[in-house]
């Protein structure tokens, strides 16, 4: 079936996710090509095959505090989202009415976005490939660390006393994503013990993110065909506890149903904190 015809989508499809083998060794990613060609990452991949249901089909939409993640239906105004000016001087500010509205924040600071391709040759345009692993981009350690780098020493200090959240805000470049799109999990059905603490080493300092291990009763999720038009916010780490959603996971994945002729996914995704008044 071409792209351009209609393109069903299923309830749900079976996708191969990589978590990491929970062996007692903590995993490590660099961000850096190494030398001589070592591995990029330090850990035991298990791949396991889950079931991964289409998110369109919830009779509930499923909301940020509740299931960690939340569709918005709204489309950029900005031309080109790969355009690193036109990224940092319109689509912040785009993305930071849209996460407090979506939110009720008071705050935003965007610190960082990224842009994937799912092709050959994207590393010469300085672009990534999809994250393929089951991972989570902050724990409780380095979420506190990121209000106190990005913040005066005084303003942080007096954010960290009142609710703070991390929270992703991700959406396709240029067409409907086919290739290797995103799935995610339910944060209410994810256990604490899941979450393995990971380091993440830059030329210049040591990050921490999350792998986690496997568990038969994560709920898996996508949005099949996900457009331009529309974008999801992820929950990576909130400070409240009475919530059932404080973390999410997230990975790539290959969805059986690609067409053989569909583009390689383009993507932006931008990552803020986002500071509450009580």
């Amino acid at each position: 079936m071409g792209i351009h015809q209609p393109h069903l989508t299923p309830d749900a499809v079976t996708g191969e996710l990589n978590y990491l083998l929970d062996d007692g060794t903590r995993p490590v990613n660099y961000a850096y090509p190494r030398e001589d060609g070592l591995p990029q990452r330090i850990g035991t991949v298990q791949p396991t095959r889950v079931e991964i249901h289409n998110a369109r089909l919830l009779a509930r939409p499923s909301l940020l505090d509740d299931q960690g993640f939340q569709r918005i239906e709204q489309p950029s105004a900005v031309s080109d989202l790969q355009d690193e000016q036109q990224v940092r001087e319109r689509y912040y500010a785009e993305a930071d009415a849209l996460i407090r509205q979506a939110t009720g924040a008071i705050k935003t600071v965007i610190f960082d976005h990224t842009i994937r391709i799912d092709e050959p040759g994207r590393e010469a345009n300085g672009l990534r490939e999809p994250v393929r692993y089951v991972h989570n981009d902050q724990t409780e350690r380095s979420a506190i660390r990121r209000v106190r780098d990005h913040l005066p020493a005084e303003e942080a200090e007096q954010r960290l006393r009142k609710r703070f959240a991390i929270i992703n805000l991700w959406r396709p470049i240029g067409g409907p994503v086919f290739t290797t799109p995103l799935a995610v999990c339910d944060a209410s059905s994810i256990d604490a013990a899941d979450f393995i603490p990971s380091d993440l080493v830059y030329r210049d300092k040591v990050g921490e993110t999350f792998a986690l291990r496997a568990n038969p009763h994560h709920r898996w999720y996508y949005f099949p065909q996900l457009r331009p038009e529309e974008a999801l916010l992820l929950k990576i780490y909130d400070s409240r506890t009475d919530i059932a959603a404080r973390a999410g996971a997230h990975t790539a994945f290959d969805d059986p149903n690609t067409p053989d002729d569909a583009p390689p996914r383009r993507s932006i995704e931008l990552r803020a904190l986002v500071f509450f008044d009580t």
